[in-house]
């Protein structure tokens, strides 16, 4: 577990551009089985967060089409709340950052750790802006 004064800032960059903070297995469950389109974004302290994964969620955000919801659990701090995520986003394997794009609750994109490594934050986001044209 990383320490609540290390993860603060982390987490308020995507609190502060509206994604909800979930803690526990029940929220995750209850956010991603709703109806509607759900983006699910695992944090991380590392330096692909802080550089792609994150910035380029927030860029996503001013497409024309967005997700209903956007919700977010930190990996290695919200344990409970990430398994839960993880075990929605099978047959992918666990990673951190990740992104899962939910809609009507079936996982219908994914974005490991290994496309968002060594990518810029504008590459990124075009993905899931696509992902938003087609399933939002």
């Amino acid at each position: 577990m990383y320490p609540t004064e290390l993860v603060k800032p982390m987490r308020e960059d995507l609190s502060t551009a509206g994604f909800e903070e979930l803690f526990t297995a029940e929220e995750v469950e209850a956010a991603i089985k709703q109806p509607g389109t759900v983006l699910v974004v695992v944090n991380s302290v590392c330096g692909c967060a802080a550089a792609n994964a994150r910035p380029a969620a927030k860029l996503s955000l001013q497409n024309g089409k967005t997700p209903d919801r956007l919700v977010t659990v930190f990996a290695g701090v919200d344990r409970e709340a990430v398994d839960a995520a993880r075990s929605l986003m099978v047959p992918f394997p666990p990673s951190s950052p990740s992104m899962g794009l939910f809609k009507d609750g079936e996982l219908v994109h994914m974005i490991e750790r290994h496309h968002i490594e060594g990518r810029p934050a504008e590459m990124i986001a075009e993905n899931l802006t696509q992902a938003y044209d087609e399933f939002c």
